[in-house]
């Protein structure tokens, strides 16, 4: 366990960052929340992989300097937040189909590992589950995984559907075992696996009652009519959603991060990105947006409020989060109302705040430069 702090942290840190390498994938399931994610072949093949590819270097660096954030949720004896290493969650696509595994997923484990050395970051990557073999277990045990999350344990996956995925997961669990990834423990062992290193297996899905039950409205879920969000669905305020984004340092701040750098405050991502990684730090951009009532509205968890300073009331969001799916069926959710607000009002803003950071960044190389 980590030792107990008592001032700021000392460096710029998060407690998780999701990070998609590639929208490769060997499936096209109809639940997926991006229409990106789906098989390509041949030159489409390559230029998808090759994004992933020509970018990760640059992002894992201008990745926060450090991993480990503060809990005052877990307070050591003396009741000073404790210290905990954050996690970075590599995702897809599937980073184990051909050549994602080989010229990405695995160049960029290395990178975070040689970033962060063995023990300063949690690693952990999702993936389907189908295409594992020991060999990749034993692969990605070697490059410091730290935990795998198996993300098709739903309905929505083809084959997975009710028990039959019951042999699935029996297969999948004596590789992992076999490898010497454990299960992540029960709650009711009142272990907390955050605090040991793994490594850890995990199954997930879209499941009655989990996180993203109700699907978020975007990609395939969308066109095919099966989010079943509504008004009171706020998926800003749940983990992933966009809730503690801007408080890096502590316990639930967490950024998405796309192949091409863009960062977003949540995982199902905004209308717009609020900065790249290929051009800027990730604590810079944070930073830049701390102190704006619309920024700080999201970091609450709150978009219903997020218009009002410039203009639009929570009537007017209220309004704008109504409309009607693919299949002509009224739908209303406060993620819609939050991509209206992006287009109508926030285009502008976002570059600006941009400019002024690129600016700035330049300036400061100006002077470090003439003092060389």
């Amino acid at each position: 366990m980590l030792g107990r702090v008592e001032q700021e942290p000392r460096e710029p840190v998060m407690e998780s960052v999701y990070y998609v390498l590639t929208y490769a994938c060997h499936r096209k399931c109809r639940h997926c929340y991006d229409t990106r994610f789906r098989p390509y072949v041949r030159d489409g093949l390559k230029a998808v992989v090759g994004e992933g590819v020509d970018n990760y270097r640059r992002i894992i660096a201008n990745l926060p300097d450090s991993m480990v954030y503060r809990d005052p949720g877990k307070p050591g004896a003396d009741g000073t937040p404790s210290e905990r290493i954050g996690r970075i969650i590599m995702a897809g696509g599937e980073l184990l189909i051909d050549p994602v595994r080989e010229a990405l997923l695995y160049p960029a484990l290395d990178a975070v590992r040689e970033k962060y050395g063995a023990r300063g970051a949690r690693v952990s990557m999702q993936t389907t589950g189908d295409i594992v073999t020991p060999k990749m277990l034993d692969e990605l045990r070697a490059r410091g995984v730290w935990m795998i999350a198996v993300a098709s344990m739903d309905d929505y996956h083809v084959g997975m559907e009710g028990e039959k995925r019951l042999p699935f997961m029996e297969k999948l669990k004596s590789m992992f075992e076999a490898a010497g990834f454990n299960p992540v423990p029960d709650a009711a062992s009142t272990r907390d696996h955050l605090l040991e290193d793994g490594p850890f297996y995990v199954f997930f899905g879209a499941q009655p009652g989990q996180w993203i039950a109700e699907l978020w409205p975007r990609g395939r879920a969308w066109e095919n009519g099966l989010s079943k969000a509504t008004m009171e669905t706020n998926f800003c305020a749940r983990w992933s959603g966009a809730k503690n984004f801007l408080n890096h340092g502590w316990a639930g701040s967490e950024v998405a991060i796309e192949p091409n750098g863009d960062v977003f405050p949540c995982c199902l991502k905004t209308k717009l990105p609020i900065g790249n990684l290929t051009e800027e730090r990730l604590v810079d951009i944070l930073d830049s947006l701390k102190g704006h009532p619309v920024f700080e509205a999201l970091n609450a968890g709150d978009p219903l409020h997020m218009g009002e300073s410039l203009g639009w009331s929570a009537d007017d969001f209220v309004e704008a989060s109504h409309t009607t799916t693919p299949q002509g069926a009224p739908y209303a959710n406060l993620c819609i109302g939050c991509d209206r607000f992006h287009e109508e009002k926030l285009g502008p803003l976002i570059r600006g705040l941009r400019t002024q950071r690129l600016s700035a960044s330049k300036s400061v190389a100006a002077t470090a430069g003439g003092r060389g």
